[in-house]
């Protein structure tokens, strides 16, 4: 049955609020807090009269255990893709057994390509060191390692795959400076960290470099991610928006919500072409499950950002201006309660009573909502043009080898003996990226996955099929390949990274 919102409320309200047509939403009420708090936001926004119609979908722990190993039933599926906008509370993803995150699979199957994450300092309301902290953090939600591509190669090594694609890098550092001309923000920093990862951050810089240009208005700065995010913890306020790749955002938004006050307090949208997903930054919390203390900030200022979203500004102002109300009379949650700056400690159901008791009709409400605007999204998908001229011109090969003492040197001579008569010519070996042949130092640690770098006389092109042929040679010396990386040069330049010592 649907969990629609009302219209109860006074008349002089309904004369305030023009009469619109209630959206249906998707509602995912998640796990451990997670029904307590939807509980929360469901109350406001039917006090509101909120012109949403919240259509349940259960999606989660439970579907995991009745057997949805993406914790996504079918029907679930079919109302998000038919509503095409989802209001979810925490969920809590089962240990072992191989489950995927509902969250990762979520934005990344629908297209959701930017985490936006407002992190804003309430003060005097909530005690903070930073009262003057306002950052929005966009960050890119479906690459990076968050492709969750990971194998065990030995039996001491397992890997995880890092993808950054120029076209997801351009799109949302594109929409993160799009957002800050919207809400009229002056400065976008990029946080990366391309002095290691020089390939896969540092096309994300190079992304965010190009694209700054087209916005001579906007201050853009890039930074190292630790020195970014030590910055972000000493000094928020010198920030204005963020933008990074996927694991960098997580970490910070988190960090960036905890400090501003509470990580309770904060709301998170994941905005894609036509597809939206609201929720709260924090987890599930289970072990304050059913307890009636969970803060439903989070929760409910991403409601705030899905009425944005959807065009219903004069129940969002209505909202945000009745819960700042709340903050400002000090009836708090226990996460933010603070003796002698709090006046009442108050559990979920009467800090949500005492929300609904503070909501005005639409024309009373003053809130200062720019930092809620939202901007056109881009449209297009970046394509590279023109094409660069990419060569083959050699291969790592990955063994996995635990013999002799695991001696670099002894293996060094075995493989530089299966080049012989090849286009291809071995040029070292490492062991967890650092050279370990020749010319390794014995004090470097191994273990059993080794890479065997072979690259082609010169650096000219070969053939797939010489490639082919060193691998059968590693086969018939019994070496096991557990692995291998082709090495391209692209318009004459290397598309790999060189190997520590190389």
């Amino acid at each position: 049955m649907d969990m629609a919102v009302n219209t109860r409320n006074l008349a002089l309200q309904h004369a305030l609020v023009p009469v619109r047509q209630a959206r249906p939403v998707a509602l995912a009420t998640g796990d451990g807090i997670g029904p307590e708090i939807s509980e929360a936001v469901c109350r406001v926004l039917d006090a509101a009269s909120a012109t949403v119609r919240l259509v349940p979908v259960s999606i989660g722990e439970q579907s995991y255990r009745q057997g949805a190993s993406s914790g996504i039933p079918d029907e679930a599926w079919q109302a998000i893709r038919s509503h095409r906008v989802l209001l979810k509370g925490p969920i809590t993803t089962p240990q072992g057994g191989g489950y995927k995150s509902v969250n990762v699979t979520l934005r990344k199957a629908l297209g959701l390509f930017a985490n936006v994450r407002p992190c804003r300092a309430w003060h005097p309301w909530v005690q903070t060191r930073h009262p003057d902290m306002d950052v929005l953090i966009v960050r890119e939600n479906e690459e990076d390692t968050y492709a969750g591509i990971e194998h065990r190669q030995t039996a001491e090594v397992t890997q995880c795959l890092k993808l950054i694609s120029a076209p997801g890098s351009q799109r949302v550092i594109r929409y993160a400076f799009e957002l800050a001309r919207a809400q009229g923000r002056r400065r976008v920093h990029c946080f990366t960290k391309d002095n290691i990862m020089k390939l896969t951050d540092g096309l994300f810089h190079d992304s965010f470099d190009r694209i700054a240009r087209d916005y001579p208005e906007i201050d853009a700065k890039h930074l190292i991610v630790d020195i970014g995010t030590a910055l972000l913890a000493d000094r928020p306020e010198q920030f204005d928006v963020i933008v990074c790749p996927n694991l960098y955002g997580d970490i910070i938004s988190d960090l960036a919500a905890q400090i501003s006050g509470s990580v309770g307090l904060g709301g998170s949208a994941n905005i894609g072409d036509g597809f939206a997903m609201f929720e709260a930054v924090h987890g599930s919390a289970p072990d304050i499950a059913g307890m009636d203390v969970a803060n439903p900030s989070g929760l409910l200022l991403a409601a705030v950002q899905m009425l944005h979203y959807l065009g219903d500004h004069a129940s969002a102002r209505r909202i945000h201006a009745a819960w700042r109300a709340t903050l400002a009379d000090g009836l708090h949650t226990a996460d933010i309660f603070r003796p002698g700056h709090s006046q009442d400690l108050l559990g979920t159901r009467d800090f949500t009573t005492a929300i609904i008791e503070r909501l005005q009709p639409a024309a009373l409400a003053e809130i200062d909502d720019a930092g809620l605007a939202w901007a056109d999204l881009p449209t297009d998908w970046p394509r590279s043009s023109p094409k660069p001229n990419k060569q083959l011109i050699g291969v790592d090969v990955f063994i996995d080898y635990d013999k002799f003492g695991r001696d670099p040197i002894r293996l060094g001579r075995r493989v530089e003996a299966l080049t012989e008569s090849s286009e291809l010519s071995l040029t070292l070996i490492t062991n967890r990226g650092v050279r370990v042949y020749p010319q390794g130092l014995p004090e470097t640690r191994c273990t059993d996955h080794w890479r065997c770098r072979f690259r082609s006389i010169h650096d000219q092109p070969v053939a797939h099929r010489v490639i082919i042929d060193l691998l059968a040679r590693f086969e018939a010396d019994g070496l096991d390949v557990i692995k291998t990386e082709n090495l391209y040069s692209f318009d004459g330049k290397p598309g790999f990274s060189q190997g520590q010592g190389e």
